[in-house]
């Protein structure tokens, strides 16, 4: 099993909330830009890759104990985003490569969907 810390050093992701919490297990992930199908795709210590930045996105990880979740294509939150990750202890960390290389850094790291 990967830890959240070395996925983000290994794909070299800005960390932009709730950093303390970067030593949690990553057990899968999973990738999608629809709020309902992360919903019923993702599971307890997956990350979510996704091009979204709004707040729903930190509600969702909350509800789902996410590990994180890596925010594709250089989209920034807003500092309310931000602030509510905090609150919740979502761990939001930002990229400016597509998904689909991301998804592909994930695998090749040994991070499954499954």
């Amino acid at each position: 099993m990967i830890d959240l810390q070395t996925v983000i050093e290994q794909l070299n992701l800005e960390t932009i909330a709730s950093i303390e919490r970067q030593n949690r297990p990553v057990v899968g992930g999973y990738a999608s830009d629809l709020l309902s199908c992360a919903m019923r795709g993702a599971k307890k210590d997956f990350l979510w890759v996704t091009l979204q930045s709004h707040v729903n996105v930190v509600a969702v990880a909350s509800l789902l104990n996410l590990a994180g979740v890596i925010i594709t294509e250089g989209n920034r939150p807003s500092p309310e985003t931000i602030a509510q990750a905090e609150k919740e202890k979502v761990i939001l960390m930002l990229t400016p490569k597509n998904t689909f290389s991301i998804v592909g850094q994930l695998i090749a790291l040994g991070i499954s969907g499954e």
